[in-house]
This record gives C-alpha cells, sequence and structure tokens, in this order.
C-alpha cells in the first residue's frame, strides 16, 4: 500500500480443540506439537492511505487437522476478511478449502469476494510502451496534474469453484472450475476523495489517464464500463510439496486452459488463455533454509481479451485477496501494481526463504523468516492499439518507442507463521527501474508461491 502511516498487527492464536501435544521443547531442534481438532487465528490491521483514507478491518482462518493423520495439512480450512478504507474501497472474502469434502480425494476451493477500488492502479498497456512520469502525481513538481493520475475507480466480484481430483495419487492431478467475475470501472470521484479535506489537499477535477484512454479510444467504448467474464478452467496440476503454506521441499506445477466461451454471455469479448507455471523449492538446511523460484506464462492463444479482465493472474489456488497486477505485491514486489499489462505476460521470482526463530508457544507451532526476493516480469505478447485518435503532440507523454523489457525488483520480507499454515508476510520491494515507481510494503497472509 503507497504512503503507509502506520500497520499494527496483533497475532492471535487458541488451541485446537482435544490437542494431541507432544512435549515442549525450548532445545534445538524445535519438536513441533502435531495439531488436532480446530485451530485459528486472526489479524486486525490499521493503516493509512493520503488518498484512501484509513483503513480498518480484521482478517482470519480457521483451520481442521482431525486426528491429526495429516499434519501439517489440515482437512479443512476457512479464510475471511473484512476491512474497508474510509474513502471507499473495501475487502470482502471468504474462501474454504478441503481435500475431503468430497470422498475419493477431490480437492474443493470455493471462493466469493467484493473488491471495490476507488483508486486502482491503471498505467496503459504493454509495459515500458506505456510512458510513466512520476512528476504528474507530485503535487510540487511543475508538471503536476493529479495524485491519482494513473488511478482509476473499480467494482469487482469473484465467484469461483474449483476442483482437483488424483491421476497419480495426489501428485498429479487434473483440474477443473468455472470462475465468474464481473467488473464496473470508470473514473476516479474525485469529489468522494475529496470530502472533508483542505482546499490545499484537495484534488483538481481533470482528465485522467484512464479517461484519455477512453476519449482516444484505446480502450474501446464497449469496454470502457466493464463487464462481467465467465471462463471455465481445466488443466493439469504436478505436485510433490511437503508442505502446500510453507515447502521445505518438492515441485509444483500446472498447465491450465482458461475459455470464455460466448456461449457463457462473453460475446463480444470472447477469449482462450493458457497458462503455465512451474514452481521449486529446494532445501538447503533441513527445515531451515529453503531456496525456492518460479516462473508463469499467462497468454491469448484466441479471441478478445478486454481491457478490465487482462491484468488478471490466474492460478490453481485461489486464495489471493487481489489477483490481478503484474507488478505489486503477488508477482513483481516494488513495481508498481498493474504496470506490466498485456495479451501476454511472463514473470518469476526467486527466493531464499531462512527459517531463523522455531518455537512451541501456548501450544502452537510458531516460525518467524525472512526472506531475500528478486522479482521481474514483462509482456511478451503485445495488446494492439489503435493510435490513430491520439493527437500527435500527445503521443510522447503517453508512449515510448522502445518494446517491453524485463521490470525488475529486489527485496526482503519478514514471515510469521503459526501451524506452518497461517503466514503473516511483510514484504518491501524495490523497483530497478524508475519507470516502474520507487518502492513498495506489502502485508498480507501467506508466500506468493
Amino acid at each position: 500500500m503507497r504512503k503507509v502511516l502506520c500497520l499494527l498487527f496483533v497475532l492471535i492464536v487458541a488451541a485446537g480443540s482435544k490437542s494431541s501435544a507432544q512435549p515442549d521443547s525450548s532445545s534445538m531442534p524445535v519438536k513441533e506439537k502435531k495439531k488436532t481438532g480446530w485451530t485459528w487465528a486472526g489479524l486486525p490491521v490499521v493503516a493509512y492511505d493520503a488518498d484512501m483514507g484509513l483503513q480498518l478491518g480484521a482478517l482470519g482462518q480457521v483451520f481442521y487437522y482431525g486426528d491429526g493423520s495429516t499434519y501439517p495439512e489440515y482437512k479443512h480450512t476457512i479464510y475471511a476478511e473484512c476491512s474497508w478504507f474510509t474513502k471507499g474501497s473495501s475487502v470482502y472474502q471468504l474462501f474454504y478449502d478441503s481435500k475431503y469434502l468430497i470422498p475419493g480425494g477431490i480437492r474443493v476451493s470455493l471462493d466469493l469476494d467484493y473488491l471495490p477500488e476507488k483508486a486502482l492502479d491503471f498505467y496503459g498497456f504493454n509495459g515500458y510502451e506505456a510512458n510513466y512520469e512520476a512528476s504528474v502525481t507530485d503535487q510540487n513538481s511543475a508538471d503536476y496534474i493529479s495524485r491519482v493520475f494513473y488511478k482509476q475507480e473499480r467494482k469487482m466480484y469473484r465467484v469461483m469453484a474449483d476442483f482437483q481430483g488424483p491421476l497419480i495419487g495426489q501428485k498429479l492431478r487434473w483440474l477443473a472450475g468455472i470462475n465468474i467475475i464481473g467488473i464496473q470501472t470508470g473514473t476516479v470521484d474525485v469529489n468522494r476523495i475529496n470530502k472533508g479535506k483542505p482546499d490545499d489537499k484537495k484534488l483538481p477535477d481533470t482528465a485522467l489517464l484512464y479517461d484519455k484512454y477512453v476519449d482516444y479510444q484505446l480502450i474501446r467504448p464497449d469496454e470502457k464500463d466493464g463487464g462481467t467474464t465467465v471462463y471455465l478452467k481445466t488443466g493439469l496440476v504436478f505436485d510433490t510439496r511437503d508442505n502446500e503454506a510453507s515447502p521445505n521441499k518438492g515441485l509444483w506445477s500446472e498447465v491450465m486452459l482458461l475459455s470464455a466461451p460466448t456461449f457463457l454471455g462473453n460475446h463480444p469479448y470472447a477469449f482462450v488463455k493458457l497458462a503455465i507455471t512451474h514452481r521449486q523449492y529446494i532445501s538447503l538446511v533441513k527445515k531451515r533454509l529453503v531456496a525456492a523460484y518460479q516462473v508463469s506464462y499467462q497468454g491469448t492463444i484466441g479471441g478478445t481479451t478486454p481491457y478490465y479482465i487482462m491484468p488478471y493472474i490466474y492460478s490453481s489456488y485461489s486464495l489471493t485477496t487481489r489477483p490481478d497486477g503484474l507488478g505489486g505485491m503477488r508477482t513483481v514486489r516494488g513495481v508498481l501494481r498493474n504496470r506490466i499489462t498485456g495479451d501476454g505476460v511472463a514473470f518469476g521470482n526467486i527466493e531464499l526463504r531462512w527459517k531463523f526463530f522455531k518455537s512451541v508457544i501456548l501450544k502452537q507451532n510458531l516460525y518467524l523468516g525472512l526472506t531475500a526476493f528478486l522479482d521481474g516480469g514483462m509482456a511478451v505478447q503485445e495488446h494492439k492499439l489503435n493510435m490513430s485518435k491520439v493527437p500527435e503532440d500527445q503521443k510522447s507523454f503517453f508512449f515510448n518507442s522502445a518494446c517491453d523489457r524485463l521490470h525488475l525488483a529486489t527485496g526482503l520480507g519478514l514471515r510469521i507463521a503459526v501451524n506452518d499454515n497461517f503466514i503473516i508476510s511483510v514484504d518491501y520491494g524495490m523497483a530497478v527501474n524508475k519507470q516502474d515507481g520507487t518502492s513498495g510494503l506489502y502485508i498480507g497472509i501467506g508466500n506468493i508461491f
């Protein structure tokens, strides 16, 4: 989040019912307790953004381990988040995941979200082909236009139902699902943001980048207000991780075909996408130091992808509050969110994960970890633009002549984990190129892969 002034998090853990505890041990190595029954963890968050306002709310996750025979794998989990900003943006999410709801080892993942955003990042298309001028958002600059020049308003809801079943045990699985994503887009409501501000802090009522793209028909008239996308998901997943939330070793790879056909109401923007992701976790010091990496390609292989769904990042596992944006919290940390958008993108992450403290506290397995990372991504499939309506004297401001190239960022992170499943992540990333911004601080749940 930009301009974070205050972040408070308090970890709350409750012991599961009928906990068949092993004796506590403060010596090294720590002997973990096998969890049984129910456990839960929660996180209240207080933060502030100059344009979005004060953020208040809470998130939490409940785990059920049964008799403990599957620990650290849970049998059922429910995740819920409810938070809001005083200027109107909010997060409402409810997520459920289990391999044990349906007999036969079929995994069920259900997700229901409503994610209104009053000031969502929008930088144009095709990465570095879209010029970014930080000075136009700086009130102290002679080039100042608006602090929200690179923003738009968006309301998004998601209804997702994904299923995975065994082909060769649980290592090789089939994947199928249906996802509904409804999006409404428009320009930023500056009157609402200005409410209660002194005159010298108010935003000017002026055209933003989104408005310019609409005027020049770089965003087509029939997609400028958003729309509903219904797509079917099919694929294969190969997974040998020893623990999903905090792997020490193993592979996690997937190939997915995502189809938004006309018969499901996607006309005129029906499309087919291919998403391929490979991840590997290498144990350097047993249960202490792990090297991990992922590489991913997501591209359009047929049809036309509307601009409002273009930034969406697809995965076989849907517990991600903000799943869009190549650049930002879940893809390239330190690069501006949604900075890299195109009909096809590729990205990768390299992490060194060190668990420097492990203990059993209040009958809960706890570890603290540090992460060093290098992230990168780029547009590899260009979104075609009709430039005929862009004034000649404006083209150099909006566009660069060079094709996109690799966007890089590096940084450090902190992890606080309870029972190897509920993981609080704090990451600080720094962009290498000033065209990608400067840096970003991210607080969330779980590792990014």
